[in-house]
């Protein structure tokens, strides 16, 4: 952040991000599944005790401890990161929102006094401004 210029935030842009990342989600769920099925198959790879021991280990890697454990656990951190950006650009556009109308309240303020000067700078009901 420089000094005196804040930040700039594109809401569009972060909505953008968002929609990249609920896609990217989906998808991450996609392999979690086929993950998931992998892990429930035990490879033929024969009946010999080395074949059955590595069909195991196979299996075991693609399962809640192995691979699919693993693109679960990136899901939700996909998805964490998705709503924190989403809360962000909320928490922003709402804090714009406030902001436009605290502006637009204090410009009406602004100008219902001044429709209460005439043309000289004396209020309407009979007293001068000082600043005049």
């Amino acid at each position: 952040m420089n000094t005196g210029q804040g930040y700039r935030v594109e809401p569009d842009l972060l909505e953008e991000r968002i929609s990249t990342l609920v896609k990217l989600g989906d998808l991450t769920g996609d392999l979690v599944a086929t993950a998931s099925k992998l892990a429930e198959r035990l490879p033929m790879l024969g009946t010999a005790p080395p074949a059955v021991q590595l069909s195991m280990r196979l299996k075991d890697a693609a399962g809640r401890s192995g691979l699919a454990g693993e693109v679960e656990a990136a899901q939700r951190e996909v998805e964490r990161f998705q709503r924190t950006l989403k809360d962000a650009k909320d928490s922003y556009v709402a804090g714009e929102d406030d902001a436009e109308a605290a502006v637009r309240t204090a410009g009406d303020h602004g100008r219902d006094e001044s429709d209460q000067r005439d043309e000289h700078g004396s209020d309407r009901r009979g007293r001068h401004d000082r600043h005049h």
